[in-house]
């Protein structure tokens, strides 16, 4: 009987460390599984520590604690692309402390999908950004990298993955449609990603992110390769170093095209408006993908016009 537990224990073991060998972030799952423990750890502190003598209020001699909460909850979906050349380069990215960069989800240019982080834990994929007056979008936000070098079209099977886990997402946490967006929506000054081949129209139409009423109904239909900024003033773009900067003479005197001006609906649509010219280009990469610069034509006006309407 000894010999066959001696046996049973042999099995048992060997098919461990082949089980751990066979996964080669098994290291870096110990190092998560050890900070998420000590973050658990901080969670528990009832009740919370007695206050030295340094300390700027004045505690009741008693604590109480209500028995009315629950954990923080993720109100933004933020979309990236990796701009990495494969998923394997990407998740060693994720896995090194040196990095500082993380996200909840990749997905694989085959669908696969790596849920790395728990939904209600902080990861660090936003970096600096803004939408509407949220400051800190890692802390109300999921990341989702998508493995794309950044310019090339996104497979079908990664759109699938996708389309599926956002579903998810928003049905868990009950995540308002226009709280989808991508880290160039976030970060127009820094960030480009999910490229223009993007298919946020898709998203909108499947309730994840939000879309213009279409045909834009306008005289003439923009050309493709214009530059022609329309229904702004010349001081509205702020300095621009590059040649789509307008000419007074290129100034449309169309001002009913939009109902505001272009600053403030590109505010209320959500977009960091410091920097005017960073904030058109990252709308037009959302929402026109055909022409990314930093001018408005006709057309774009008449989509700016139309969307911020559905952000109000």
């Amino acid at each position: 009987m000894k010999y066959r537990n001696n046996i049973g224990a042999l099995l048992i073991t060997g098919t461990l460390i082949i089980s751990c060998a066979s996964n080669p972030y098994a290291p870096t799952n110990r190092v998560h599984k050890k900070q998420a423990k000590a973050l658990s750890k901080e969670l528990k502190v009832l009740p919370p520590p007695s206050p030295g003598t340094t300390a700027k209020y004045n505690y009741a001699e008693d604590w109480v604690g209500t028995t009315n909460f629950s954990l923080r909850r993720p109100n933004l979906v933020v979309i990236h692309h990796t701009a990495q050349n494969s998923v394997d380069q990407t998740l060693k990215t994720f896995t090194l402390p040196r990095t500082q960069v993380s996200s909840h989800y990749v997905i694989g240019r085959n669908g696969e999908v790596y849920h790395m982080l728990n939904d209600l834990y902080r990861a660090w994929h936003a970096g600096n950004g803004q939408w509407g007056s949220n400051t800190d979008i890692n802390s109300a936000s999921i990341g989702i990298e998508l493995d794309n070098n950044g310019f090339e079209e996104f497979s079908p099977l990664q759109m699938a993955s996708l389309l599926n886990l956002l579903e998810d997402l928003k049905t868990k946490y009950k995540i308002p449609a226009a709280n989808f967006i991508g880290h160039s929506d976030i970060a127009p000054t820094r960030k480009n990603d999910p490229n223009r081949t993007f298919p946020w129209k898709l998203l909108a139409l499947k309730g994840f992110g939000l879309w213009y009423d279409e045909p834009i109904d306008i005289i003439g239909e923009p050309v493709e390769g214009s530059s022609t900024a329309v229904g702004i003033e010349p001081s509205e773009f702020g300095s621009v170093s590059n040649d789509s900067t307008p000419s007074p003479n290129s100034i449309s005197q169309n001002p009913e095209l939009l109902d505001v001006s272009p600053r403030v609906a590109l505010k209320i649509i959500g977009y960091d408006v410091t920097d005017l010219p960073a904030a058109i280009k990252a709308f037009k990469l959302h929402f026109i993908q055909t022409e990314v610069d930093t001018t408005l034509t006709d057309y774009d006006l008449k989509v700016l016009n139309n969307l911020y309407k559905k952000y109000l």
